[in-house]
């Protein structure tokens, strides 16, 4: 069988997008030089052997005011790709949309809608490049930061399931033009994966925190139609998992967050067995890092728990490192150093967090030794079981995933 991606290590361009609360937008592509150096940094990529990027359009470059589109934001991408052997998995919602676009007007789906049909007739320009899409980027964190607590464009509060539903629907709807549009096209879900643990000295407080945990599992059975079937979701729309995870996604209730080693830290590699056996779907982490010295260990971690995972029959596809430039912090703009390479120098050099590099190129030789054992996916679509013992519940509270600034 043949891998789902052309790499098992792939790299995570962070695109977001959004407005800040002071009105100006969060454009991260171009923050980092990204989209000045599009080429230089994918050929560096392709020469360590990633051949599989995660990056995302932007709408409000993309969509013009008398609603034509014009995709010369997108382009140097795409012919970078095509040049470095490069695949793209294009995320066409990543926290940001148009100015003066309401996410909860009636009009924010449909015109969602008509935008993913301009970019699926433009990507078929390029059928070797890109073939996989994540219509939009994690919905539970999404929701909560952005309708619960007032941290992110739209800056609601109490509002989060309500939010929730209406990036479902964009969800769904830019499934539906994706797979009419584009028959070889492969769906891509991220969302944040969390433990919560309840504190033991509060009555009640475990059972609270578990049901705060099953809700990262809302959007996905959301988007296959096991919850909330109003919403038009369908098996198909599921189709490969996107896990993200990084090194504060799991916490106690309402308190601090835990860290390996601390005694009701859940490993990873039981997380991904929860999800894998919940959907028996493709997946794969499709997001995870964290800052400063801690890069290279938490990497080591990672991939260990992959490891872990696969040999108990978990067949993980991919792991994403998310970001792999360093980038500024989304409110602050310090230098946040959670990438693999740094800031570009005026040729578009980056230096590389030599630790980090160390424990990729490791990683990837394990890969290489051993391919049959990372390489199992069938590249056709399934069907997704329905679990005897899945229930179907009402929305809880949208689940947090990551601090802001990374």
């Amino acid at each position: 069988m043949r891998s789902l991606f052309r790499s098992f290590v792939q790299a995570g361009f962070e695109c977001s997008t959004h407005k800040l609360r002071s009105g100006r937008r969060l454009d991260l592509l171009s923050a980092t030089e990204h989209d000045k150096f599009t080429r230089s940094d994918f050929a560096r990529l392709s020469q360590l052997g990633i051949k599989t990027v995660r990056t995302g359009v932007r709408w409000h470059l993309i969509e013009e005011p008398d609603g034509t589109y014009e995709f010369s934001s997108l382009e140097p991408s795409f012919i970078a790709a095509a040049d470095s052997g490069i695949e793209i998995l294009l995320d066409l919602l990543h926290f940001g949309w148009p100015d003066g676009l309401d996410i909860f007007e009636p009009s924010f789906v449909p015109r969602f809608r008509r935008f993913v049909r301009a970019v699926a007739r433009y990507v078929r320009r390029w059928p070797t490049v890109c073939h996989m899409f994540a219509p939009v980027n994690e919905i539970s964190f999404l929701s909560w930061a952005g309708g619960d607590v007032g941290a992110l464009n739209p800056f609601e509060h109490g509002r989060g399931a309500e939010l929730k539903r209406i990036l479902v629907r964009a969800f769904i709807a830019g499934s539906e033009i994706l797979l009419d549009e584009l028959p070889s096209v492969r769906l891509i879900s991220p969302e944040p994966v969390i433990h919560i643990v309840g504190n033991p000295a509060i009555p009640g407080d475990e059972a609270e925190a578990e049901s705060y945990r099953l809700a990262q599992f809302e959007a996905w059975d959301m988007i296959s139609g096991r919850l909330a079937p109003e919403l038009g979701g369908r098996p198909e729309f599921l189709d490969i998992v996107g896990t993200n995870f990084y090194d504060r996604n799991e916490w106690i209730h309402n308190s601090e967050p835990i860290l390996p080693g601390h005694p009701r830290y859940r490993p990873f590699h039981q997380i991904l067995h929860e999800v894998w056996e919940r959907y028996r779907r493709p997946l794969f982490v499709s997001e995870t890092g964290t800052e400063d010295e801690a890069r290279s260990s938490w990497f080591q971690y990672i991939s260990n728990e992959i490891s872990i995972a696969r040999r108990q029959g978990v067949p993980v596809g991919g792991i994403c490192l998310y970001p792999i430039l360093n980038h500024p912090g989304w409110e602050d703009e310090r230098h946040c150093h959670n990438g693999l390479f740094d800031y570009a120098d005026h040729a578009g050099n980056r230096a590389a967090f030599q630790p980090l590099l160390d424990e990729i190129i490791s990683f990837q030789n394990l890969v290489q030794r051993s391919p049959e054992n990372f390489h199992d996916y069938e590249l056709n679509r399934f069907d997704l079981p329905f679990a005897s013992s899945m229930e179907f519940r009402a929305p809880a509270p949208s689940a947090s995933d990551e601090s802001l600034c990374t």
